[in-house]
Parts: C-alpha cells; structure tokens; sequence
C-alpha cells in the first residue's frame, strides 16, 4: 500500500517559521503522521512505515533491496563470487583520483539558503559509522556503512583506512576482545537503506599496526551474505546475532566453521523449503544476546523483525532446545519485542536494555520506543525497571517534541548504549540524539540533540557557526565506545554524519545540551554516501556536485578547503550544467526538485525577506502525488542543457532548462501505468528511455521500458524481452549515443539466475540496442556477476559501468572487460558522469566519496 507524502511548500517562508526547508518539511511530516495515525494502524506490517522520515528510511530500505533481488532472493555467497572474478580481470592503465578528500561542512557559513540545513549545528560531517571501538591508549576504530574500517592513533581524527583488502566494506559491527583483538563483522544490519550483506567476521591480531587480510576470516562460508548486528564475546565464545539466526564460535580456536546456535525459522532460510516466501528475509533475525555475569551458559537471545513476526520475542536454553522466555519487567511479547540492545556494567552489577516495539511501531505516530530499562540485579533475567520512556526522554532537552516525531520514532534504525567502565551508573544511550544519564537512568539529559532548530539559541547569522547554540551531533545514532588518549576519558559516537567526541563526563549547558562536541570528520575519513554527481565549470576549473544520504548535497568550487552542503536532508539525483557549475538541480526525496543558479549562495537573508532566496522548488506533479521512487530519475540532454526529464509514475519534460521557476512548467509526455514508477530514464536528439517497475518487489515483480520523443510523439512500450535477452529484473540506468540517439545501452541491476531465485531472472547486466530498444544484444561477457548501476559511452566508442563491487571498462570494438584504473578502493558506484571536458569520468561511489579518472590514460601503455 502507499502512503501518499505531503509535498514541501514552495514559498520562501510559512508564516514566521524562518527555519530551512527540510526542517520544514520534517515538520509537516510529522504533523501528517499524526492526522493519519489511524491509517498507520492498519497498513500491512512490512508496509506501514511510509510517511515521515522514519518511513521515508524504512521506505527507501525497501526500495534499494528490490533493486538487487528483485524478481526473487539472492542466494548465499553472490558478493563473495563477483568480488572474485572482479579480482581475476585485467586493470587498465591509470589511477583514480580522490575528489572528495576533504572536510565537508554541513554549517558551511556561505550556504544559508532556504533548502539549506547550514546553522543546525552537526558541523563537519562524512557518511554513516555503524561501528566504533576504543582503547586507552588513543586508538579510535570507525566502521562506516560500506566504506570499510578506519584507525585514528589520536583519540580520533587523521584516520587510516585498514580493510581495503577485503571483499566487503559494509560494517556490521565492530569490537576489542580482551586480548586487543579487533574484531571486524560484514554486513550492516540495522534495516536501513543501502545495507549491504557481508562476507563474514574478521579478526586482526595487531590492530595498532596491520590492516584486515581476506585471510584474517573466523570460520568458512557459513557468514556470507548476511548481515551482523552485533557480535558478543562470553566467557570463551563469541555470539554473532546475524539476519539467518545467532551463530557461535570459540575465541581461543579461530579455525572450523561457525556454529548455527538458534534458527528461529529454517525453512525461509536460502535453500529451504519456503526460502521463496516474499517475508522469507523477515523471518531469521537475531538483534542481540544477554548473558548472566556470573555464568557465561546463560544466554539470552534477542530475536525479532522490527515491524513484528510470531517468533519476535527472548529466548533461553532449556533442556538442550532454545525456549521462549519471559523477562520479568521487561515487556516480552511478540509484539513487545522489536529491535533491542543490551549492554551490562563492567563491574556486573547493572544491565541495561533499549527496546523497540512492533505494536508502537504500527499505531503510534509519535515514537516506536517500547522503553530504557535496567535491572538493578546486574541480572538480564531481571527483575527490569522501565527508566524511561519517550516522553520523558522528549522532556530532557530533546529537540523532538512534537507529536508525530518524538524520540524513538526510529528506534528500530537508531540504537547504541555505552556504559561508562569506571562508574555503572553513568550511561549514554543513542536513538535520533544521544541521551546521558548519570544516575542510572532515573534522570536524562540530551547532550546532542537532534539539531539546534528548535531552542532559542539558534540564529542563522553567518557570523555564528550554529547561531548562539552550541555544535550538536549529526542526527541518528548508530554506535559509540569509550576509550582515552593521554590520560583523558572520552566518549565517541557513530551515527548518519560520522564520528563525533566529548570527554566521558563532559561540560553541559542549563539545558543538557553539551558545549564540548568535537567533530572527527576531518577529511581524512571520506566514506560519504553519493547517490549522484554533476559537474560543470566554474572559476577556470569545475564545480563538483553531488547527493547524499542523510548529508543533503555537497558542492566543492575551484579553490575551496572546504566542500560546503547547499541543500539539505537527503540528497537524491543531480544535474549541473556543463557550462555553468552553479547551475545545479538538486532532488530532495520522492523528486521534490530545487534549482539555484548561484550554486545556492545565501548568507540567509531570506529569513528576512523571501524574495532573497536563491533556490526555488520546481517538483514535477508526482512530486506530490508520491507517485515516484524515494530516489527518483532526473536527467538532461547532454547535447541541449535545457530540455529535461524526470520520473515518476509519468515521463515528465521541461524545457526551460536552469532558468525553470515553477513545476507547473513540467509537460506529461508518457504514462508509466497505473503502480508503475520509473527507475531510470535518458534522452538525447530528441529521443527519451525510460526503465521502470511495479510491483518493484518479488511479490509479482514486473519492468519495462518505454520510448518516445520529447515532442510526445512516438511514445509506446517495448515487449521484453523481444528476443529473450533482456531479464526480468530492475532496470536501473541507459546511456543514449549523442551521434545517433538510436543507439542506447542499458545497464540491469541485480544478480543473474545463477544466484537469483525468482521467475525470468536471466543473464547479463549490460545490453545494447541500435534500434532504439526494438532489439537488445548481451555485451556483458566476462563482466562479474554482480548488480550493475550505471553506464557511460565514452570517447573512442568504450563503455564503462559503474557496479556495486567496481568499475570496469570495455573498449570498442573489444568485447572483454577491464577493471577500470587503479586504487579505487571496493565500495558501490551508483552514479557515473562525464566532466565538461568528455574526457574526466566522475563516479559517485555509495561509501566512499567521489573518484574522478581521466580516460587519456587509457592509451598509456
């Protein structure tokens, strides 16, 4: 079912609300959850959460698996095999060049404008960090969500990447054992957007010097493609809780295989009997593990679907089987028990539990957060104590007041609890903001806060970093540890923005909110997650463009030290002029598109005056129908910077390029179809391709592709496949020959038959066609099996195709593959563009920044 989205005002300013867009638009969100609360109770429960940026997350998680599954599930072992033929191909001459390299500011003085977050208070930011491990000796370890682990020597700051060599940057969990060992688990696991599966646990004897080996992996295969939440270390064993059951192995041995110690539900698993059921993936989870501290046999299991499933609950080993069990005090029904977290005391004299509840997730519009708890006994078995809920936690200096996004909404995406080791009461615990307690949860404070939008202190002065308020934490958390370096304690957190430290018990203001946040985003750890990239000239260079997840859209000019952030939220796709690198078109979420044409200068005067805005709302019609992709398709004619197209469920143009001032100027060209939303589209010449799905799930999964002109002539949809060639599964981008705009290439996400069970599946990620689309030749040969995301025609008639594993290259009139260049490090490219000059290919990697290569070297020898 779908959750129509209100769309964003298109004025400069509602009423005396002088507070940037995506502030706004939060806002009103929540306020749509919570007119609608009653509708929320009955959508399906893996469909409910659409509507706020809760169910935007949830939504567009949903939207990046059907990507790479759709039209069944991926078995066991798919990454780990394209990784290894990507590693048997031959690389081409030329080395990569890292653009992104540098400190990217999210309150960034010079971009004030109205679609700007600039003045929230998050600071320096790079991508997600769902892992951190700290000791006391000043070693700071940062897991990003598909960029690999990181190391600082300094407490934090100047960081090294140490997993380059492995086959899967995307981090489940990172942790020091006893022994100094870090131990590194594959595949994020928080059911966010862009998670990827893994390749299995890692373990580095020597972290403060080596870097991870492939041969550093605990056990066999038994891991692969999965994802880990966390990893528990009782007494000699380590607890993996992974997406297909709690897994065990010894910490003394590190040879054999993984132990599976509870399956809830074998059968959906990959190779079962019902492994073809559409909820197979929902039906396996294990969150967490609790062990009693003075007997390391008795273990807790915390398993469970977020949205809500009969084996959701807490067991327990009894007579040689895994039971249910209920935990005294702790709510412990299937519709009780969500995504939880425990973390115990160092001295074992506490514990303490996050959980999240299906039941509030399905009928509350405000929080899905069933409690904090803690059991005085030091017990998981409890008794437990609720220590707080959501409203008191709203209460503690929280910026998430108001009904319909209040803390906890997104407990099912944002949890972490660190335990302070020298004092057992003093506990910090992460959901959207990070909360403090410093008597063991019967108080709270909120040290970082949401953002700063919402306290008095707050002005957009350019003079002032964050206003009169002081700097805040990126918004949700995912992971922190507390270590010290030089004798100083501190306490680091993870979350959408990167990696930010205080001391353990630091400095506040009269609200709780902290004065002594320090950003560690400094440039050296560049794992920002781009959906797009666009590129044009400006200031005897180019201005480099580009959208992120949860980090708006960064720009860097000729010249800057710094990359600034123009727009906020999440940034989607991206066009820039070629001529002019200030003329940007950048999509908010669902294709809400904004224009500048100042590369959205604004010291914010527009708070005073709306007429001094510089950015204005251009979103075609499905913008606000809802009737798109959570990142929708938006493209220009290479050869013409004024004709675009989106789109939704229609194909939508404009023609007045960069000077487009309303979405009323957008024309209908071409009806997808009633439940058809597009997932790529390209014109060039006159001619327009757009690739589209729905139902975009296997429950009944279908795409097609549809052609016409941009004068509305001609449009009709193709039969595929016409020759049994092109398969059944998500079309996720073309490229048109500016020569002859009947030539065009598509590039098909996903995994081939071999590893994709589901009807039509097929062959091949790259085809061809000469006839615009009437039929398609095969041209993937030797390219890795592995879902491909973007192709570019360039000079000299090669091809290159951007991969959620690499970039390969295939130079006419050849037929075999290349891996592309040197020292781009494995992450996942979703977008590829080419520089003003033709020659400069700019890749937008989903993990690791953007990477510019210059294709004359590929005549060097």
């Amino acid at each position: 079912m779908l959750v129509l989205v209100p769309a964003v005002t298109a004025t400069a300013a509602s009423g005396d609300d002088s507070r940037p867009v995506p502030y706004r638009h939060q806002a009103e969100l929540a306020d749509w959850r919570v007119q609608h609360a009653a509708q929320l109770k009955t959508l399906d429960a893996h469909e409910e959460d659409e509507g706020g940026e809760a169910e935007e997350i949830a939504e567009r998680a949903e939207q990046w698996a059907e990507a790479r599954s759709a039209p069944g599930i991926v078995a066991p072992g798919a990454y780990s095999a394209a990784w290894a033929q990507q590693q048997s191909l031959p690389r081409t001459a030329g080395r990569w060049n890292e653009i992104t390299d540098l400190p990217y500011n999210s309150d960034d003085p010079r971009y004030r404008d109205i679609d700007s977050n600039s003045s929230g208070g998050a600071g320096k930011v790079t991508g997600r960090l769902t892992g951190m491990a700290a000791d006391n000796a000043g070693y700071v370890y940062a897991g990003a969500a598909d960029g690999g682990v990181w190391r600082s020597r300094t407490g934090g700051g100047r960081w090294q990447p140490i997993s380059e060599r492995l086959p899967s940057p995307s981090t489940g969990d990172l942790r020091l054992d006893r022994t100094g060992r870090l131990w590194y688990a594959t595949g994020e696991a928080n059911t966010s957007a862009t998670s990827f599966v893994g390749t299995g646990v890692y373990v580095l004897r020597d972290p403060r010097h080596r870097t991870f080996r492939p041969s550093d992996r605990v056990g066999g295969t038994e891991l692969e493609s999965t994802t880990i939440r966390k990893l528990r270390f009782f007494g000699n064993t380590v607890w993996a809780a992974t997406n297909r059951g709690a897994y065990t192995h010894s910490l003394t041995d590190l040879s054999g295989p993984w132990r599976a110690e509870f399956v809830p539900n074998p059968a959906f698993l990959p190779g079962g009997a019902q492994a073809t059921d559409p909820n197979a993936p929902y039906k396996n989870i294990i969150n967490d593990f609790a062990v009693d501290p003075r007997d390391s046999r008795r273990v807790i299991i915390a398993a469970g679907w977020r949205s809500g499933d009969d084996y959701n609950g807490f067991y327990t080993r009894s007579g040689g089987t895994w039971q249910r069990t209920v935990l005294a005090g702790l709510p412990s029904g299937a519709g009780d028990v969500g995504t939880v977290t425990f973390t115990p005391s160092a001295d074992g004299s506490r514990y303490y539990a996050i959980e999240q509840s299906p039941t509030l997730l399905a009928t509350n519009p405000d929080s899905a957060l069933q409690g904090f708890y803690v059991s005085l006994s030091g017990s998981p078995f409890g008794p437990w104590t609720l220590g707080a809920d959501y409203h008191e936690l709203a209460e503690s200096g929280s910026a998430l007041t108001e009904p319909g996004y209040m803390p906890g909404v997104q407990s099912w995406y944002n949890q972490f609890l660190q335990v302070d080791p020298a004092d057992p009461k003093h506990v910090y615990a992460g959901l959207e903001e990070v909360f403090e307690s410093t008597d063991g949860g019967l108080s709270w404070s909120t040290p970082g806060p949401y953002w700063n939008f919402d306290f008095p202190c707050w002005s957009i002065d350019p003079a002032k970093q964050t206003g009169d308020c002081h700097q805040t934490t990126h918004p949700d958390q995912q992971s922190a540890a507390i270590g010290s370096y030089h004798g100083k304690r501190f306490v680091v957190v993870g979350n959408d923005g990167g990696a930010y430290r205080r001391p353990v018990r630091g400095a506040a203001d009269a609200s709780g909110h902290a004065t002594d946040w320090v950003s560690l985003n400094d440039g050296t750890i560049d794992v920002l997650q781009y959906y797009s990239v666009g590129v044009g000239r400006d200031r005897r260079g180019v201005a480099v463009s580009g959208g992120l997840q949860d980090n708006g859209q960064s720009i860097l000019r000729p010249g800057d030290r710094v990359m600034g952030s123009n727009f906020g939220g999440d940034g989607g796709d991206t066009i820039v002029d070629p001529a002019n690198g200030c003329n940007i078109a950048e999509e908010y979420v669902y294709l809400d598109v904004w224009v500048t044409n100042n590369c959205a200068v604004n010291n914010g005067a527009w708070t005073r005056d709306p007429a001094l805005a510089t950015s204005y709302e251009v979103a075609p019609p499905d913008a606000e129908t809802g009737a798109a992709r959570f990142i929708a398709p938006l493209t220009m004619d290479p050869r013409d910077s004024r004709t675009w197209v989106a789109g939704g469920q229609h194909v939508w143009i404009q023609t007045n390029g960069f000077a487009i001032r309303s979405g009323e100027e957008w024309r209908n060209l071409f009806d997808l179809g009633e439940g058809h939303v597009a997932t790529a589209v390209a014109t060039s010449g006159g001619h327009v391709y757009a690739g589209w799905c729905g139902p975009c799930n296997n429950q009944g999964f279908t795409r097609g592709i549809a052609v016409g002109r941009t004068d509305g002539t001609g449009w009709h949809q193709l039969t595929l496949p016409v020759d049994g060639t092109v398969p059944n599964r998500y079309v996720s981008g073309f490229d048109v020959d500016r020569a002859d705009p009947r030539h065009v290439v598509v590039a098909i996400n996903g995994f081939s038959r071999k590893w994709t069970e589901g009807p039509g599946a097929g062959v091949g990620h790259v085809f061809e066609s000469r006839d615009a689309g009437e039929h398609w030749t095969d041209i993937s040969a030797d390219l890795p099996d592995v879902p491909a995301n973007t192709v570019r025609m360039v000079r000299g008639g090669g091809l290159a195709v951007g991969t959620d594993t690499g970039i390969f290259y295939r130079a006419r009139p050849a037929g075999r593959w290349s891996v592309l260049g040197r020292n781009l490090p494995t992450t996942t490219t979703l977008q590829l563009k080419l520089g003003p000059d033709g020659r400069t290919l700019y890749a937008a990697t989903h993990g690791r920044g953007i990477w510019s290569y210059d294709l004359n070297q590929l005549s060097r020898r």
